[in-house]
């Protein structure tokens, strides 16, 4: 990685033979779930998995920092991001193989996914009912909710490792940890997962459940970027958040959810510093009550 930001000849080098979208000192906090940060140098996005291999050997060649964006559970500094930001929303593709397995690529949102598994009478994706992510950004992050994860149906990476080559990884060859996959330094583009047949009307039944219970205790309708903080082991953020005294507690714009203490919301011009602000004064809240350091679920990335 460069000692200093890539000048914008330098970017124009590494994008030369890029077919997509470049979109110079883009402003990202629109693309993301939570709605703050500031802008990317460059936001590329590619047309097809080719153009992807041409965006990561060009930024490889020129020594040019290179991040995806995936929208949901990553917070964007005030500053923004220096280098290329790839974002992979042209990579739409899904289709059913044999044996109840379904290639989807990495920019296929999850909702698209299970109205496509539902369509097939195909089990295993309800877990994935009202999460906002792609299909990328669920196999980086193993996606979950309490119904199952992303690891439950994962059976092979469409991958592009850091000096453009593509390759399949097998899932039983990956590390599945909470909310994290150990995977190489490279680029998710597409996922093979495996599904069940089940009775349409059973798929029906266990998605609408579960949308009604997040809608019930998730602040849906509020920009956010999902869980705050991981889970303690036998404990619950969301309960120590709130036991400490800590629900509703606010920074400018952004705010601990009265509705579930482990979310952050934007209540209209929230800053990244606001929220980031909020964060830590949680954490030591926490800290000083009970003696739990909180993790943080959230992927902090950007020039400080």
């Amino acid at each position: 990685m460069l000692r200093q930001p890539p000048t914008r000849e330098q970017l124009r080098r590494a994008l030369a033979l890029v077919e997509g979208e470049v979109r110079w000192r883009e402003p990202l906090a629109p693309l993301t779930s939570l709605q703050v940060g500031g802008p990317a140098d460059v936001l590329v996005i590619p047309a097809d998995v080719e153009d992807v291999i041409r965006v990561i050997r060009g930024a490889h060649v020129n020594h040019i920092p290179l991040m995806v964006l995936g929208g949901t559970n990553v917070i964007i500094r005030d500053k923004g991001v220096r280098g290329m930001v790839m974002q992979l929303k042209h990579l739409t593709h899904i289709q059913e193989e044999a044996d109840h397995l379904v290639y989807a690529q990495a920019g296929v949102r999850l909702p698209r996914l299970m109205q496509f598994a539902l369509g097939r009478k195909l089990s295993g994706m309800e877990w994935a009912a009202g999460i906002p992510g792609t299909v990328g950004g669920g196999v980086v992050m193993n996606a979950g909710t309490r119904l199952g994860e992303m690891k439950d149906v994962l059976q092979a990476v469409d991958f592009i490792t850091a000096n453009g080559k593509r390759k399949r990884i097998e899932a039983t060859m990956l590390t599945f940890l909470y909310r994290k996959t150990t995977l190489p330094k490279g680029i998710v583009v597409g996922a093979w997962l495996k599904l069940r047949a089940a009775a349409k009307a059973t798929i029906q039944s266990a998605t609408k459940q579960y949308l009604q219970y997040r809608k019930a205790t998730q602040p849906l309708t509020l920009p956010n970027a999902g869980s705050v903080f991981k889970n303690p082991i036998g404990d619950s953020a969301g309960r120590l958040i709130e036991a400490a005294g800590l629900k509703g507690l606010r920074m400018g714009d952004a705010e601990v959810s009265t509705k579930h203490a482990n979310f952050i919301v934007n209540r209209g011009t929230a800053t990244a510093d606001d929220v980031l602000t909020v964060v830590r004064t949680v954490q030591a809240g926490v800290a000083k009550k009970f003696g739990v350091r909180l993790q943080l679920e959230w992927k902090v990335i950007g020039e400080r």
